[in-house]
């Protein structure tokens, strides 16, 4: 029985311990710090997320990334920004979770990209990388922290490594950007390269708009994708290229091409997570390339509005969701409190 409680079964325990009844069951055959994880769990009026849960698969790298590229095996990859979303998207078995800028409008509210920080970006690489187990992490470099020059790119990247705690950086720019990306992975850490649509560069691109729709405008995404290839990043995402053309430079290339906007020719598919979950209210403009595979905001709006109701009308909290006392306390409270 007692080996019956060890520690990896006893934090099985703590996330799924429901009664009291249990946990005095459980008690004699526990530890003093297993017993005080359960009381924790049981009477905690936070229940916090804690540590995400021992990965079911292998860990991601880029030696297994590489594999599913030379396989012809899609790769998967979803972006996150704060533990929840990360850790759902590892549990659904995401080789890539990427920590993108577009965090800046979807969890920060920000008018675009351009506004968020490094600072920004560390906190939210932290709180993912705390939640992934299996998927292989990549921190987004944003705008203003590694176009100076290719000395302040590294800086910058050793910070998302060394206190991002991701396992890899990915930067916007094609081949004026390969000393920088050749500068970056000579020290060791992995760079997914970004080109086509670069939505760091609206304003020079006269806004968001579909690139490589002429053959010399093809042409030169094809060149950015071979000069950021020679410069040494393990793969590049390919965004807003018309799909026949993002199937061509995808062929022309020995690394993976991550599309979002340029069709299944490509190596692998990227989404926002936000986007493709349908956490957002109706009428929100969404792009043209993206599929909503579900209405989160629809079940968080009605979750939401039942508690109210519930509140309101004080359904809830129901007995089942108080603590006990013993009817001898209570009495020996109520004499107490009537002196007062």
């Amino acid at each position: 029985m007692a080996q019956l409680f060890s520690r990896s079964r006893a934090s099985l325990l703590c996330r799924d311990i429901r009664s009291y009844a249990v946990f005095a069951a459980a008690r004699p055959f526990l530890s003093l710090r297993q017993q005080q994880l359960l009381q924790q769990q049981r009477w905690s009026s936070h229940s916090p997320l804690g540590a995400a849960l021992d990965p079911p698969r292998k860990k991601v790298t880029i030696g297994s990334l590489q594999s599913m590229y030379k396989k012809g095996e899609p790769i998967t990859v979803m972006t996150a920004h704060d533990f929840p979303s990360a850790h759902v998207a590892d549990v659904a078995g995401m080789d890539i979770i990427l920590v993108g800028d577009s965090l800046a409008m979807v969890a920060l509210g920000m008018h675009d990209t351009s506004e968020v920080t490094v600072e920004d970006m560390l906190l939210h690489c932290r709180s993912v990388a705390r939640a992934t187990r299996a998927a292989f992490t990549v921190g987004d470099l944003p705008m203003g922290s590694y176009e100076v020059s290719p000395e302040q790119a590294l800086e910058t990247a050793i910070q998302f490594i060394k206190n991002g705690r991701v396992q890899s950086i990915k930067l916007e720019g094609g081949k004026e950007m390969a000393p920088t990306i050749a500068k970056i992975t000579k020290a060791g850490i992995p760079v997914l390269a970004h080109i086509g649509l670069t939505p760091q560069r609206q304003n020079a691109l006269g806004g968001f708009r579909v690139q490589g729709k002429t053959s010399k405008g093809a042409m030169r995404v094809l060149e950015d994708a071979l000069a950021v290839q020679e410069a040494g990043c393990f793969g590049m995402v390919l965004e807003a290229v018309p799909a026949e053309v993002a199937s061509i430079i995808t062929r022309k290339l020995s690394v993976p091409t991550i599309g979002i906007g340029a069709g299944n020719g490509c190596s692998g598919q990227v989404l926002v997570q936000v986007d493709m979950s349908g956490y957002f209210p109706p009428g929100r403009f969404i792009p043209k390339f993206v599929k909503q595979y579900g209405n989160v905001w629809a079940e968080s709006l009605g979750a939401i509005e039942s508690y109210r109701e519930e509140v309101k009308s004080r359904q809830y909290p129901a007995p089942e969701h108080t603590y006990p006392i013993s009817k001898d306390e209570l009495e020996a409270f109520r004499k107490d409190a009537d002196k007062l």
